[in-house]
């Protein structure tokens, strides 16, 4: 029996790391013969980041899977050259991947028995290293943690600006609808991701959207149930073969028990959830990049404090640094770490607490089946991206037959 070995390559954000390696786990899950190996390049993104990565050891990983820290690099900031960040990242990383897996190739070259490089699954905005997998003489594939819609948008745009010329950062301003295929609705244009609105990370996306169809094939974190219109679009076309591996998320089982957390905060958490009753608490997360203006913040918490609902409030730095101290009332906990994984708080109170869940697209997939299997209302943001859309539009949220409305009002003055 041939034993293989798959690489992958996440960007340093947690919600993009954690969903590669339940990615890896997976695969090695599924097919005794497969090996995989997890690189993940520094520095990350925040804190939290790190201390996960750290929390990876091999006594907590399934056998036949490993994870490498690559060495940090200065800077994650933008260079001499005035690159983006990520682009100097993945460039200055590129000799670290390329030495660790000449060296990975040649001792299981040495041992017949050993897995053999087979390929390697990149993240969607990591897709620049696709000339190491080139190099060595195997193919590789683009892991979307966002979703079927987000790379349906991708490619959308990418049309817009090389075959019709259309200059995609005067959607900023513009009141006109996108029909983008793979949407079941029209999409404002000034809420694209807020990437195509800047010249210098429009051209970075515009990149990434043009490699992506040169991939052998796209494993999106979703699955047919939930984004079937956005994935029948996809397999339309000259788009590469589109496999629905989600949802990806680290269950309760794989980390820490927040109620056991050594964090007082969480233990408060916890604590003031219990004294709520049952089914009565709105959940919101928006994601490790999920940001929000002080006057956002409160036009949100003053909607739903009119609605009289009770609410867990996850608020990213800085936004929660502004506006909010951790505040505990009876109708609502607010807490300002800079991000708490949604699922981890659902799983421990699906049965419990809370009623209704509102997260942003990127977190969908896993949140979605976690509520749907404690008969949890789900709420969401709708046409905007909250980790790339613009950061000034008013957002509304009112409860109504027991669901949550969310919609924007237009930008702030």
């Amino acid at each position: 029996m041939k034993k293989a070995e798959v690489v992958l390559i996440p960007i340093p954000a947690m919600g993009h790391i954690v969903a590669l390696v339940e990615v890896a786990k997976l695969l090695v899950q599924r097919d005794g013969r497969l090996t995989t190996t997890v690189i993940i390049m520094h520095p990350a993104l925040d804190p939290s980041t790190t201390k996960y990565t750290e929390s990876l050891t091999a006594s907590a990983l399934p056998d036949r899977m490993r994870v490498v820290n690559l060495p940090s690099l200065e800077s994650k900031t933008e260079d001499a050259k005035g690159r983006n960040w990520l682009t100097s990242m993945i460039e200055g990383h590129k000799p670290h991947v390329k030495e660790y897996v000449s060296n990975m190739r040649t001792r299981s070259q040495l041992s017949p028995d050993s897995p053999q490089l087979a390929g390697f699954i990149f993240d969607t905005f990591v897709t620049g290293m696709k000339e190491v997998a080139d190099g060595f003489g195997v193919p590789w594939y683009v892991f979307s943690a966002s979703g079927a819609a987000f790379i349906c948008s991708m490619f959308y745009l990418q049309a817009l600006h090389d075959d019709q010329g259309v200059n995609l950062t005067e959607f900023k301003n513009s009141d006109a609808l996108l029909e983008i295929p793979g949407l079941a609705n029209p999409l404002p244009a000034k809420l694209a991701p807020s990437m195509v609105f800047k010249e210098n990370m429009l051209t970075i996306f515009l990149e990434h959207a043009r490699v992506l169809k040169e991939a052998r094939g796209i494993l999106v974190n979703t699955y047919l149930e939930f984004e079937s219109y956005a994935l029948h679009s996809l397999s339309h076309g000259k788009n590469p073969p589109v496999y629905p591996v989600g949802p990806m998320v680290k269950h309760g089982g794989d980390g820490r028990d927040l109620r056991s957390d050594e964090s007082d905060n969480n233990r408060d958490i916890m604590e003031w959830l219990d004294d709520q009753p049952p089914l009565s608490v709105m959940f919101l997360c928006f994601g490790s990049w999920g940001s929000f203006s002080g006057a956002q913040v409160k036009e949100i918490a003053r909607a739903l404090e009119h609605c009289g609902h009770r609410f867990l409030w996850s608020l990213r730095k800085p936004s929660s640094q502004k506006v909010f101290k951790s505040t505990k009332e009876r109708t609502f906990y607010m807490y300002p770490p800079s991000w708490q994984p949604a699922v981890a708080v659902v799983v421990m109170v699906v049965d419990v607490t809370v009623g209704s869940v509102m997260v942003d697209p990127g977190t969908l997939p896993g949140v979605d089946q976690t509520v749907a299997a404690g008969g949890i209302r789900f709420g969401v943001i709708c046409g905007s991206y909250v980790c790339g859309g613009p950061s000034d539009y008013r957002v509304v949220a009112f409860l109504t037959d027991g669901y949550l409305i969310v919609f924007t009002t237009g930008r702030q003055k």
